[in-house]
C-alpha cells in the first residue's frame, strides 16, 4: 500500500486531509510540533481505517527540521507516494508593527520549508509508478492583503512555486496540485492574533476541514493542477484577475484593517 505525508497534521485542515487520505486507503506518516496530538489523531486513524500510521514530533521552522523529516519519511516508508505540505501559518498585523524575528520563521515555515521537503523527497516520489504532491496555500494568494502582508505573499510564492514545478514534472510520475482555501474552522485565526470582531466576520464564510480535505483529496489524485474550495472562494479569486488591484486592496483592508 501506498503511503503519504502530511506535515501540520494534528490539526485543522492537515489532520482532515491525513484523515481522507487514510480513508483512501493510504498508509500515513504525520509529522507535527505536539506529539500528544499526533498520537490521538494516530490513534483514531488506526481505529477507524486499520491502516499503518507513523508519527514524528518536530519543528519544520528549525534548522534541521526538513532533513530530519526527509529522513524519517523515506527510512519509515520508502513507498513514499504523496506529499503533503501543509505546515504554515499567518501573522495579523501592520509590517512595521510585527516582531521581524517572529515574521521571519513564518516565511521560512511557509515557503523554504516546502521547498526543502519537495527537493528532498522528489527522488522517493519519482520512484512510484504514480505519486502527487500537494502544497497548501490560500486564496490570500491572488492578491495583496493589508495586515497579513507577508502570509498572502509567501502564499502567492508557494501558487508559483506550485505551477512551475507542475510544469517541469509533466513527463514524470509526479504530479502537482495548488491548494488555496479561504476562511476555514481551524486555529489560523488565533495563531495569526486575530480579534474576536475579525474571527466573527470570517466564521460567516468558512468552510469546515473536513470539507476542503475532501475537495483537496479528490483534486490531488485527480492530478489537478490547482483547487479553490467553495464557490464563493472561486468567485472572490477570479475577480482579482478582472479588479484593479488597487480595489482588491481597498476591499480587503476594508475587512482586515478596519479591526485593527
Amino acid at each position: 500500500m501506498k503511503t503519504a505525508l502530511i506535515t501540520g497534521a494534528s490539526r485543522g485542515i492537515g489532520q482532515a486531509i491525513a484523515t481522507e487520505l487514510a480513508r483512501h486507503g493510504y498508509h500515513v506518516l504525520l509529522t507535527a510540533r505536539s506529539e500528544e496530538a499526533l498520537e490521538t489523531v494516530a490513534a483514531t486513524l488506526r481505529q477507524q481505517f486499520g491502516v499503518e500510521v507513523h508519527v514524528l514530533a518536530a519543528d519544520l521552522a528549525a534548522a534541521d527540521g526538513p532533513v530530519r523529516v526527509a529522513e524519517w519519511a523515506t527510512a519509515t516508508a520508502p513507498e513514499l507516494a504523496v506529499l503533503v505540505n501543509n505546515a504554515g501559518y499567518g501573522l495579523w498585523g501592520r509590517f512595521e508593527e510585527l516582531g521581524l524575528d517572529e515574521q521571519q520563521q513564518m516565511l521560512r515555515l511557509n515557503m523554504q520549508v516546502p521547498v526543502e521537503l519537495t527537493h528532498r523527497l522528489l527522488p522517493a516520489l519519482r520512484r512510484q509508478p504514480k505519486a502527487h504532491i500537494l502544497n497548501v496555500a490560500s486564496t490570500a494568494a491572488y492578491q495583496a492583503v493589508p495586515t497579513l502582508s507577508l502570509y498572502a505573499a509567501s502564499k502567492a510564492f508557494l501558487l508559483s512555486f506550485s505551477r512551475g514545478l507542475r510544469y517541469e514534472l509533466r513527463n514524470s510520475p509526479v504530479s502537482v496540485t495548488c491548494l488555496s482555501p479561504g476562511s476555514t474552522t481551524t486555529d489560523f485565526a488565533n495563531r495569526a492574533g486575530m480579534n474576536d470582531a475579525l474571527q466573527a466576520t470570517a466564521n460567516k464564510v468558512s468552510m469546515t476541514p473536513e470539507q476542503v480535505a475532501k475537495a483537496a483529496v479528490v483534486a490531488l489524485l485527480a492530478g489537478e493542477a490547482e483547487l479553490i474550495p467553495g464557490a464563493l472562494n472561486k468567485i472572490s479569486a477570479t475577480l482579482t484577475s478582472f479588479v484593479p488591484k488597487s480595489l482588491t486592496e481597498k476591499i480587503a483592508a476594508g475587512i482586515y484593517e478596519k479591526h485593527l
